[in-house]
């Protein structure tokens, strides 16, 4: 299996996460995003969404988005758990992976990609391009001090973001957080339990992939 992949792209690094948890060896192919390599022929080629992560089977299949690539490889080896056990083990870290996307990693990109120089008439992934909108970044800015919030409460009472073990919403949690770094948006005392909870995962191994 080939996996495409920018190692600072926040979606492909919860594939490598997620694989690293489950002790997968994935084949990494870099696509540069920062040079735009993603919007070349041979890119286009392979993934007509012109996006990473995207995962190439042995027999030519393509899975994109990183969640759908995390459910196949979370298929072909069910362990260790990471999308929870039992109905409602299933479906705590499915409302909090939820949450973590809606509520921290859409803000984040939204602060992120309305803001940053990098990001200028890229303000979407994707083949087309959109132009910046300043309010959309604003939102953003604030909706990440919510999600902090909204963590801080909730970990008070979990070790992990839906209870008691470490799921892919965990993953999702770090992630957002990370990204939320190039906006200036880190985590501190002022929320010790996020802190805690940040710090913990922070130093897994698959933190790290």
């Amino acid at each position: 299996m080939k996996l495409y992949d920018f190692e600072r792209a926040p979606n492909a690094r919860r594939v490598r996460m997620f694989a690293a948890e489950k002790g997968i060896d994935l084949d990494l192919v870099s696509v540069d995003l920062g040079v735009r390599e993603q919007m070349g022929e041979a890119y286009k080629a392979v993934n007509p969404r012109q996006q990473v992560p995207a995962l190439l089977l042995d027999d030519g299949t393509l899975i994109t988005e990183s969640v759908a690539i995390c459910r196949y490889l979370d298929e072909i080896k069910p362990e260790p758990t990471l999308f929870g056990t039992g109905a409602l083990g299933k479906a705590k870290v499915e409302m909090w992976h939820r949450r973590m996307e809606l509520e921290g990693m859409q803000p984040t990109a939204e602060a992120v990609r309305n803001s940053i120089e990098f990001f200028a008439n890229r303000a979407l992934a994707g083949p087309l391009d959109f132009e910046q909108i300043p309010a959309l970044a604003e939102r953003g800015l604030k909706r990440i001090d919510l999600f902090h919030e909204l963590l801080e409460e909730h970990l008070t009472d979990n070790r992990y973001v839906a209870g008691e073990d470490f799921s892919i919403a965990d993953i999702a949690g770090l992630i957002a957080i990370d990204f939320g770094k190039l906006v200036k948006k880190r985590v501190g005392g002022e929320t010790p339990h996020l802190k805690r909870w940040y710090d913990e995962v922070s130093v897994r191994p698959s933190a790290l992939a």
